[in-house]
């Protein structure tokens, strides 16, 4: 039986979650301040999920170094803040290859349309 964890085409996909800050700002490291955040995926090549997660964690922490921001010259700074989804893929990439997938909880069919796009959604 094949282990759900590794992926047998050697191929990881991944997200993390880093946030924007201020660095002169008040409240940085306050939890219930809000902050504009981005959670970024990508493709991995690895041997295990373990050197997949590093690997994300240092794709991600390669761009947190703080530089001056907008007309100002503001200081900021990305904060990494972690890995949010860590999937090993099953098929090899090519197009049409499935590689991340998610069971959800059962909805209304109405709500299901509401998730649909259109390409100009996407642009």
């Amino acid at each position: 039986m094949h282990d759900k964890n590794i992926s047998p085409v050697g191929w990881y996909v991944g997200s993390y979650l880093i946030r924007f800050i201020e660095l002169e700002g008040k409240g940085n490291f306050d939890p219930e301040q809000r902050f504009h955040s981005w959670e970024n995926t990508v493709i991995i090549k690895a041997g295990s999920i373990e050197e997949a997660f590093k690997k994300i964690e240092e794709i991600a922490k390669s761009d947190t170094k703080p530089y001056k921001g907008g007309p100002e010259g503001v200081p900021v700074q990305w904060v990494y803040e972690g890995v949010t989804e860590l999937l090993p893929t099953y098929e090899e990439l090519e197009d049409g290859a499935e590689i991340m997938w998610c069971k959800c909880q059962p909805r209304k069919l109405k709500n299901l349309k509401k998730l649909i796009g259109k390409v100009t959604d996407f642009k």
